[in-house]
This record gives structure tokens, C-alpha cells and sequence, in this order.
């Protein structure tokens, strides 16, 4: 099976490696860049006030490695919790050096891993006067930017959230030969993986007249896989994010 991987391209790598294992053709098309914080100043402050902090939320990998390459030497404050939507965040932080006993997340048996996943697994924690760090990418403006559903919650709860960017999503750069690799893939029987919304928006900005309806994509969230719908693919096969399950979802279009 030929797969087309459109995660950013240290992450699309690591995918590609375990899928060549398994027999399967891989084209790289990368369609989030991933950058550095755009305040390093901001994450400055947010380290030396986490101690304050009854949790931090870190929103995926990259906002982990994000804000850990801005620790400069500091732990993880014993008092604080480490919030995660979900495995791969959660194997970040314990890579991190965030103790499995400070970290939250969904049950591994989870049907998807969100914010509304974690959310029954927090609850209990909260009280009106706390403060938690949000801890997400920033978008083109150079803003926090992303879903907004935990902070809503953690406010009517009467929760104070701080939020700060630990890095940038960008727009990639992408030459004619890849998007002559996406055109083709478009209607040769590959099958497109997608772990964001934005790469589904990229994807569009990129190509706008491009049909889709030939294409088949996995979504690893329902959220991604409307996305998909939205853009046109002819089939969209949602699936949970952990490796072996996308797998999975790949294999049952053989």
C-alpha cells in the first residue's frame, strides 16, 4: 500500500520507518512546519511560574519538547500536574522527565483522545481560584491559536487558564515535485494519512481545483476526518492515533 504521511516531517520520519517495516510504500509530504516559540520570553515566565500552577496542559509532543527546550535546567515542579490528551503526549513528557504519577490522561481504551477524553479524568482536581497553564502551537499571527473547548470548561469552573505558545505552525515550503507526488496521489490508490485539520487546510490552499474524490484518507480524529469529508475525499476512515490502530485502518483497505 502506497501511503501518503502529512505530518510534520521529524514525526512523518519516525511513521515512515515503522510502515516500511510493515511492507507499505511511504511518500513524505509534510504539511505543517513546525517552528520555534515566537516568545521565548513568554515561555520564560511561564516556567517561572509554574510552580504556582496546579496543572500545565500540554496539547501534543510538540508543545512538550516546545516548552521543555525552554527549561533551562529547571524539574517539573513536584505540586504541578502534567495534563495529556493523550499516549503520544503522555510518552513525551515522561521523555521529558515528567514522572507517570504527575501526568493525567485518558484511559489507554479511550474510543479518541481529545480534550473531552481527559476531561472526566481532571474534574475532580478543579476548584474556582486555581490557575492552569495552556500550553499549545501558535498560529500564522504568532498567537496561542487552537481549540479552545478545555479552556472554556476550566473557566466556567471557575479555573483562571494562562496560555502560551511553545512553538510555531507554519505553512511548508513545497516545490513543484511534491505537488506533482500530491496530484498524482490523488487517484493512484494511495492512501493519505491525516493527524490535523490544518494539514487537510494546507492541502487546499496548496491545490484548490484539485479533485479528490478518487483519494482515500485514515483521520485520526472524527474532528479530521469531517475535515477530509469537507475537502472532497471519496472515502474517509476515521481512526484512533496510536500507531498500531492507524496501522490497522491502513491495512483493511488491502
Amino acid at each position: 500500500m502506497r501511503v501518503v504521511l502529512t505530518r510534520p516531517r521529524p514525526e512523518a520520519r519516525r511513521w515512515a520507518r515503522a510502515l516500511a517495516a510493515r511492507g507499505h510504500e511511504v511518500v513524505l509530504l509534510p504539511l505543517i512546519d513546525i517552528g520555534p516559540a515566537p516568545d521565548p520570553g513568554a515561555l520564560e515566565r511561564a516556567w517561572a511560574a509554574l510552580p504556582d500552577r496546579q496543572a500545565a496542559m500540554f496539547v501534543s509532543g510538540n508543545a512538550v519538547q516546545g516548552f521543555f527546550a525552554a527549561a533551562g535546567g529547571r524539574a517539573w515542579p513536584a505540586a504541578t500536574r502534567a495534563w495529556s490528551p493523550g499516549p503520544g503526549t503522555s510518552q513525551a513528557l515522561v521523555a521529558a522527565g515528567v514522572a507517570p504519577a504527575r501526568i493525567d490522561a485518558p484511559p489507554a481504551e479511550a474510543a479518541q483522545f481529545d480534550s473531552e477524553a481527559l476531561w472526566p479524568v481532571i474534574e475532580s482536581q478543579l476548584r474556582a481560584g486555581l490557575r492552569v497553564l495552556l500550553v499549545r502551537g501558535a498560529g500564522a499571527d504568532g498567537r496561542p491559536a487552537g481549540r479552545d473547548w478545555l479552556a472554556v470548561r476550566l473557566q466556567q469552573a471557575g479555573v483562571h487558564v494562562d496560555t502560551v505558545a511553545a512553538y510555531a505552525r507554519r505553512m511548508p515550503s513545497v516545490g513543484a515535485e511534491d505537488l506533482a507526488q500530491a496530484q498524482r496521489s490523488a487517484g493512484d490508490g494511495s492512501v493519505w494519512l491525516f493527524s490535523s485539520s490544518e494539514s487537510i487546510a494546507n492541502l487546499r490552499r496548496l491545490l484548490p481545483q484539485q479533485d479528490w474524490s478518487r483519494a482515500c484518507a485514515i483521520a485520526t480524529h472524527e474532528r479530521i476526518a469531517q475535515a477530509a469529508r469537507e475537502a472532497g475525499f471519496g472515502v474517509v476512515c476515521p481512526s484512533r492515533p496510536a500507531q498500531a490502530d492507524v496501522v490497522a485502518a491502513l491495512e483493511s483497505f488491502g
